[in-house]
């Protein structure tokens, strides 16, 4: 029996993250995958969507800009815009299949080996491999399970993945339908929304159960969202609840109560269903192995499950479903594993993006957050229009919001950015966030000129009271202001 310092199950990227940072303490690595390499972070999911993300940005924005040029309307080529997202997965996939080909064959004597098959663990240190008809069964010293995830199904609606889809047959369509329907107005949901209306081919309508999307969002960003995807023709179903669903004549009829009792049907070419994950568990380990699960997924104490030799990473867990986090877990893990990290895994800092229209950025707590925890702070926004980058760029659709404590500490709680650059413009928040530092460090920052960063300064000298622009002067674009108890007032300089 071949035996293993580290079996990794699953490629993605919080097995592929794993599976480098073992190489770096010496180990000898096996990293088992069934599909392809790269998971969901690459095909039909993050580098997949986000680049019809950019496709369709690109595209809105060169038919709002077409008057410049006086031409028409370019028609589309729907095929041509699927194989750029195509040669943009295979970019990546073949780059991570290069560099594991070429860490095999180092000197002839690689530390890393990578199997294709189905993984399944039959007690604490062996690993089953089945791949086709041959099986093969590998012993393990320790084991990061991180086999991702997939789309929920709701056994009501009749996803067949040709008429009704999840994110898995989204990108299998033949060209644009002409409508669809979106069910979930979460980041995905709202994501798909503002791809599909962002090519000007498909009359969206998007299905929200409350009366906003992105529930968990501030008011002021859902506002800026929800205004460009309904000036997109993106038709919002608010206050609604999905009663029925069924395909008719290959096509999709969907039928919708409202918060007052009414019902309306509609008709459309297509739906997507976007209602979230649910990790791959299933057939994973026999029952003896005994890991605990839970409704969410794997029970872990810092990556550790109460296997004391088995850890899990990425979307098997409660934590953060996101690439940078499921990254983040699988070295840590290893570091726990073969070394001693240097500080505790933490998520206050991570930064997250959301591809809408326009971009959406941020680190650490929002104002619906903070509330719910009852923190009191000092929040200051300050529109693009104040930037002169965002004027150069002929789009000050956008603002910066910084939220600190209450107090003369002035310790940083989160940062969102909506706008042209937003996911550039955080970093330097995230780092101070994981420091538990104050604004001072920011109001020392020189920023390069023109650049969006320089509103974060701008935020900054706000809350000090020394700002350029005063804030009692340019009400409408800027604002300085405390939550107390979740009562507002006003900072006067």
């Amino acid at each position: 029996m071949e035996k293993f310092d580290l079996v990794v199950i699953g490629a993605g990227p919080s097995g592929y993250a794993a599976a480098m940072r073992a190489l770096d303490f010496k180990k000898k690595v096996l990293l088992i995958e069934k599909n392809r390499v790269g998971g969901a972070g690459v095909t039909n999911g993050a580098l997949s969507s986000k680049t019809w993300w950019e496709l369709s940005r690109e595209t809105a924005s060169f038919r709002k800009n077409l008057k410049r040029f006086n031409i028409q309307v370019p028609s589309i080529n729907y095929k041509e815009i699927q194989q750029e997202v195509q040669r943009a997965v295979e970019e990546r996939r073949s780059m991570l299949d290069e560099h594991m080909e070429t860490l095999r064959n180092m000197n002839g004597s690689s530390l890393l080996s990578c199997k294709e098959g189905t993984a399944r663990l039959i007690s604490q240190h062996e690993v089953e491999i089945v791949h086709g008809h041959n099986k093969q069964i590998v012993y393990a010293d320790y084991i990061i399970l991180a086999t991702g995830s997939r789309p929920r199904y709701l056994p009501e609606l009749p996803i067949d993945e040709k008429i009704v889809l999840t994110s898995e047959g989204i990108e299998k369509l033949d060209d644009f339908p002409e409508s669809m329907v979106i069910v979930g107005a979460g980041v995905i949901g709202c994501e798909y929304a503002t791809i599909f209306s962002g090519f000007g081919k498909t009359k969206v309508h998007l299905i929200d159960k409350g009366d906003r999307i992105l529930p968990f969002e501030d008011d002021d960003v859902v506002r800026v969202i929800e205004r460009n995807m309904e000036n997109n023709g993106v038709l919002i179903h608010r206050n609604s609840r999905l009663v029925r669903m069924e395909i008719k004549n290959g096509r999709v009829e969907y039928e919708l109560e409202y918060t007052d009792s009414s019902k309306e049907v509609f008709n459309v070419e297509k739906a997507l269903v976007s209602v979230g994950r649910v990790p791959n568990l299933e057939d994973l380990w026999d029952d003896k192995v005994g890991i605990n699960i839970s409704k969410r997924g794997i029970e872990d104490n810092d990556t550790q499950t109460n296997v004391s030799n088995i850890f899990a990473v990425g979307d098997l867990t409660a934590d953060i479903s996101l690439v940078n986090v499921g990254e983040l877990e699988g070295r840590y893990a290893v570091e726990r594993i073969f070394g001693k990290p240097e500080r505790k895994l933490v998520y206050e800092n991570i930064s997250t993006i959301m591809f809408l229209s326009p971009e959406v950025a941020g680190v650490g707590l929002n104002e619906v957050q903070a509330r719910e925890k009852c923190i009191d702070y000092k929040v200051v926004t300050l529109d693009y229009s104040c930037i002169p980058r965002a004027i150069a760029k002929r789009n000050t659709q956008g603002f910066i919001k910084l939220l600190v404590t209450n107090d003369d500490h002035m310790k940083i709680l989160g940062m969102k950015v909506v706008g042209n650059h937003a996911s550039s413009a955080i970093q330097a928040v995230a780092l101070l966030i994981s420091m538990d530092k104050g604004i001072e460090e920011l109001a020392e920052c020189v920023h390069p000129h023109p650049s969006i960063t320089e509103g974060i300064q701008e935020c900054v000298r706000m809350l000090l009271g020394n700002s350029t622009f005063k804030p009692s002067a340019l009400r409408s674009r800027l604002s300085c202001r405390t939550s107390i108890n979740g009562d507002y007032a006003d900072i006067h300089f």
